[in-house]
């Protein structure tokens, strides 16, 4: 059965270049388009859809109050368009703030012209988030759970941990800020995040951590020395690892790795500076980034954490930690900061 799509965009050559890519899909099928909010909304009612396309700046109702309504009156997967820009980068985490689950780039260039890229990229995600497990964060009922969606029991660790990893893509930023919010001003150790996200955004989505956590957040730079109490965001687009046990390399590092920034980079770059000695947890997202960062860091003795997959958006990322036998404890996302303070302060 194909997944139903909602277009909702003020821009009639965006619909229709948009409905043009998913209906070239076998599996998806455009139901229905809204040129504003509050056509959105009723046609949510009305038709059903699966997931949803969603503009920011439309006529009558922008597309922030849209989603908020959406996810009060019939929650339902949605996916925003937004410009990279920093403005862009502010009004798309207000978004996914709202309700949204995920996001991509909106360019007029690319939907007039070679579409292949950005054909790829939104099948994928509407795809993908269309599961009824992306909702399950704004209290959907929960699906089935798989076999390593378990949350196994609290362990007791011996060592002293000096360090705090977290990798995470699709969900993350909602995550992150549940996770980072209650740790305490005083939290004894740095954290290092590594958010699947475009360059232009990560430093919007540092600058709204930091306004709302305890500890410090800040964009990584190239030669930061890490201190406890902080937590340095990767560069989206840009490399983070470890060069020192708290000096911080930022490098556009290899063409070849599909993720910039790759939490198994900087996962794996930790391994010669700390044994034992690292906490590195996966929070939710697609694909397997992390797995064998993780592999190498459980090699030095180190912990590894994943979150429970119940209460991820995607379960891809931290999935692929609990399959391949590498996570230490799999925890739902409530608890994880609770565990965090538990074990390391």
């Amino acid at each position: 059965m194909s997944i139903k799509v909602l277009i909702v965009d003020d821009s009639s050559f965006f619909r229709h270049q948009i409905k043009s890519i998913i209906n070239s899909s076998p599996n998806l099928t455009v139901v229905g388009e809204a040129a504003n909010g509050r056509d959105a909304i009723d046609k949510v009612v009305s038709l059903k859809p699966d997931v949803i396309t969603m503009d920011y700046e439309m006529p009558l109702m922008d597309g922030i109050t849209a989603v908020r309504e959406i996810m009060r009156r019939q929650p339902t997967p949605i996916l925003m368009f937004s410009s990279l820009t920093l403005q862009g980068a502010r009004v798309t985490l207000d978004a996914l703030d709202a309700g949204a689950v995920d996001f991509l780039p909106k360019s007029y260039e690319k939907a007039s012209g070679n579409t292949e890229a950005l054909r790829q990229a939104l099948v994928e995600k509407l795809q993908t988030i269309a599961r009824p497990s992306s909702l399950l964060r704004r209290g959907a009922p929960a699906a089935p759970r798989s076999p390593v969606a378990r949350t196994t029991a609290a362990r007791k660790y011996t060592q002293r941990f000096e360090l705090v990893m977290i990798g995470t893509s699709t969900g993350g930023p909602v995550a992150l800020q549940k996770v980072l919010t209650q740790l305490p001003a005083n939290f004894p150790v740095p954290v290092l995040l590594i958010q699947h996200m475009p360059g232009s955004f990560t430093g919007a989505f540092a600058e709204r951590l930091n306004s709302q956590c305890r500890i410090g957040v800040k964009e990584a730079e190239d030669g930061d020395i890490i201190k406890p109490g902080m937590a340095y965001l990767a560069p989206g687009g840009m490399q983070m690892m470890l060069t020192g046990k708290n000096k911080l390399k930022v490098l556009a590092g290899d063409a070849r790795l599909n993720y910039k920034p790759s939490v198994d980079l900087t996962f794996g770059s930790a391994v010669k500076h700390y044994n034992k000695s690292a906490l590195a947890i996966v929070l939710t997202g697609m694909g397997a980034d992390g797995r064998e960062g993780a592999r190498l860091l459980k090699q030095a003795q180190n912990v590894i954490w994943a979150q429970e997959g119940s209460t991820c958006v995607i379960d891809g990322m931290p999935s692929a930690v609990v399959k391949a036998n590498l996570a230490d404890e799999v925890i739902p996302l409530p608890d994880i900061a609770r565990r965090i303070i538990n074990v390391v302060t």
